[in-house]
């Protein structure tokens, strides 16, 4: 990735230097805000670290980021006292707290490319999937995702989707043939679109993959317990098979809208019925 780090303080810049420049990123540093604007409207960032000291308001100087750039950069705020809710609210992605710790900065890290791989590939126009039965085209919920991060910019406002997906599906393909693969791809779509709640958006995001967005939970633990129930629901369900011999292995994922974390990941197996049989 291509990485700027806005900051006086010449210890942190170092110290990310020293850590992400080995890992194969391109680290540029830039002391002035202004500065870091100006390079912004000019090149392209994936990953922006910034300092707003001595001002004591960061989200001026994040707006003017965000309109600068023509993309979506990955934004982490660095600060000795500022809380991951304040960095959304001021239109970061996330906080990193000083001095900076190494294993918190692999975590951001980690983050920023989970994140920006699923813009890039919920955003990738190459192959869409039409709306049928409940289930939203890829096209328009890549728009809602989008709108999901914005609002999280402008109002610190949380989303979280969740993905679930047939991880296998391609083993089956090989294995099985095409129609004991979308056979599969079909019943777990179905389940989907009765266990959503009636506000859950459920858009397809591959050929094998579906995403729920989880917007404005009522209380903290909500999307995580939404994860859970998904998870024991769907292992619950024997039908959920290849009409041949794969096992159908079902990944049920939650992450956090714009902090780009992973919360929850659950692997559900499901035998074939040949198997159960056996």
């Amino acid at each position: 990735m291509k990485i700027l780090v806005v900051d006086r303080d010449e210890l942190s810049t170092q110290l990310i230097k020293s850590k992400l420049e080995p890992l194969g990123h391109e680290v540029v540093e830039e002391k002035v805000k202004n500065n870091a604007v100006e390079r912004l409207a000019e090149d392209q960032y994936d990953m922006i670290f910034i300092d707003p000291s001595p001002l004591t308001s960061a989200r001026p100087v994040i707006l003017n980021i965000r309109r600068a750039t023509g993309h979506y950069p990955y934004i982490v705020l660095t600060s000795p006292d500022a809380l991951r809710e304040d960095a959304i609210k001021a239109g970061c992605n996330d906080v990193l707290a000083k001095p900076l710790d190494s294993e918190a900065l692999d975590e951001k890290l980690e983050n920023a490319k989970n994140l920006l791989s699923l813009v890039r590939r919920i955003g990738d126009d190459s192959e869409d999937f039409p709306s049928a039965g409940g289930v939203i085209a890829k096209s328009a919920f890549n728009q809602l995702f989008l709108s999901a991060i914005d609002r999280a910019d402008r109002y610190g406002e949380r989303t979280f989707v969740l993905f679930i997906s047939m991880r296998n599906y391609q083993n089956i393909l090989e294995m099985d043939g095409a129609y004991a693969a979308d056979y599969a791809v079909a019943k777990l779509s179905q389940y989907l679109v009765r266990l959503r709640r009636q506000s859950d958006i459920i858009g397809q995001t591959a050929k094998y993959e579906y995403a729920l967005l989880l917007q404005r939970p009522a209380y903290d633990t909500e999307p995580v317990e939404a994860a859970n129930r998904f998870a024991e629901t769907l292992g619950s369900y024997d039908d959920i098979v290849s009409s041949g011999a794969a096992e159908v292995e079902i990944v049920v994922t939650l992450v956090d809208l714009p902090v780009g974390s992973k919360l929850v990941e659950h692997v559900i197996s499901h035998e074939t019925k040949t198997a159960e049989q056996g």
